[in-house]
């Protein structure tokens, strides 16, 4: 476990893609923090004052950069007619959306990632008591 805690943050806008309109650009923020080192955040603006979090791993950013990855909620790939734009598709039981990002953003964002926490060295920084003291105070309440 690292004591070093470290939070990195990148403003990226992303286009929402949907049927028969033109893209409307969305601005995210992405965020890592090595207090989970295997996920990475992405928060979607909504409003003025709104914020939409998804959670998912910096494994499957990292994978859809190259490739189709996901199959779950969040699925991840290249774009077919782009290789500067990467896809990404998030599914809720509230509903479907479709975003194009940078590709070279995206995968800047990961390089400082990786600057932090080495890929395979993850379980380095994870305080298993902290987790667990945190697992059973939620439980409890």
């Amino acid at each position: 476990m690292r004591n070093d805690h470290v939070t990195l943050r990148s403003t990226a806008v992303f286009d929402l893609l949907a049927p028969r309109t033109p893209a409307v650009p969305v601005q995210v923020e992405l965020r890592y923090d090595t207090k989970d080192p295997y996920a990475v955040v992405a928060a979607f603006r909504t409003g003025r004052a709104g914020w939409v979090e998804w959670v998912f791993a910096r494994d499957l950013l990292a994978d859809g950069l190259i490739a189709d990855a996901g199959d779950g909620d969040v699925r991840i790939r290249p774009a077919t007619d782009d290789p500067e734009v990467v896809v990404i598709e998030l599914s809720s039981p509230s509903g479907h959306a479709m975003f194009e990002a940078s590709a070279q953003e995206l995968a800047d964002f990961l390089d400082r990632t990786y600057d932090v926490v080495v890929p395979g060295n993850e379980h380095l920084w994870v305080d298993v008591d902290e987790a667990l003291t945190h697992l059973i105070s939620n439980d409890l309440t």
